[in-house]
């Protein structure tokens, strides 16, 4: 009887095994074949069967796509808004939430609720009333009309009011004891304690806004204002499909960043995720 448990417990650990492996080989194959691809030759991209190693690495495609469009500009622009939008997100998210948790006031299960049914709406739907916005307030290739319409999220509120509500109240009343006001009470207690859904927090959103092509597309129409993916797509403008080494270059460039963060955050996520920090 013990063998035969043996047994089951050895298949159902090989088999999770199986699966994890093939979970990583389907996610991770096309990030292999885009990374290698930066360094192959046309020839090499295009035949069949693959090659899955390059014969002489192409370094020079990385220099190519450098100099065939600004991406030091793109990069900064990038830089700029991910983190002036994350920023703007992270403060508007926690006050918002520890308001709705901890300031005793009328309305609070109203306002909740707007905040739940603007989570429905899809971001497309609020793209032309954004635009026509900033465009009557001359914010059109400016930083803070990338910014400023994307900086109010109603999945931080969320989040952030779903974690403060399983805080330690006798904790939270000690501190208000010892004389801590809301903004005390925030800073001293309520932030050190949610270490670990800000960190889960802010890479989401530093993912987000990193990647996002619509509305930094929309909101310029000048070269020297756009963002690093709206870059690696006038790269492929520039490239066309004949030349696919330095665009596969221009993606890697643009992907580093964000698994540079990751690499990082990866244990506070984790942490943050097994804490509850996504439960609803």
């Amino acid at each position: 009887m013990t063998e035969r448990r043996n047994w089951r417990r050895a298949i159902a650990t090989g088999l999770r095994g199986l699966l994890v492996g093939l979970v990583v080989v389907i996610m991770g194959l096309p990030l292999y074949w885009v990374a290698t691809g930066a360094l192959k030759t046309n020839q090499e991209i295009y035949t069949f069967p693959p090659v899955w190693i390059p014969r002489q690495p192409q370094w020079g495609n990385f220099v190519e796509a450098w100099q065939a469009v600004p991406f030091g500009r793109f990069f900064v622009n990038s830089i700029v808004t991910t983190l002036g939008a994350v920023a703007l997100e992270l403060l508007f998210a926690l006050l918002s939430a520890y308001a709705l948790v901890f300031v005793r006031s009328r309305g609070k299960g109203l306002v909740f609720a707007v905040v739940i049914a603007a989570l429905l709406v899809p971001g497309t739907v609020t793209l032309l009333p954004n635009y026509l916005t900033v465009a009557r307030l001359g914010w059109i290739n400016t930083y803070q009309g990338l910014i400023i319409p994307v900086a109010a999220v109603a999945f931080g509120v969320f989040l952030f009011r779903q974690h403060f509500l399983t805080l330690p109240r006798d904790l939270l009343d000690a501190a208000r004891l010892d004389g801590c006001g809301h903004l005390g009470l925030l800073r001293h207690v309520v932030v050190p304690l949610s270490q670990p859904v800000i960190v889960t927090f802010l890479v989401i959103y530093l993912v987000a806004h990193w990647n996002d092509f619509l509305w930094p597309l929309v909101v310029t129409n000048r070269l020297e204002w756009r963002t690093v993916p709206v870059g690696v797509a006038y790269l492929y403008q520039v490239e066309g499909v004949q030349n696919w080494g330095p665009i596969l270059a221009g993606t890697v460039m643009a992907l580093v960043p964000m698994l540079l963060v990751y690499v990082v955050a990866q244990r506070w996520i984790v942490k943050g995720i097994g804490g509850g920090a996504l439960k609803g």
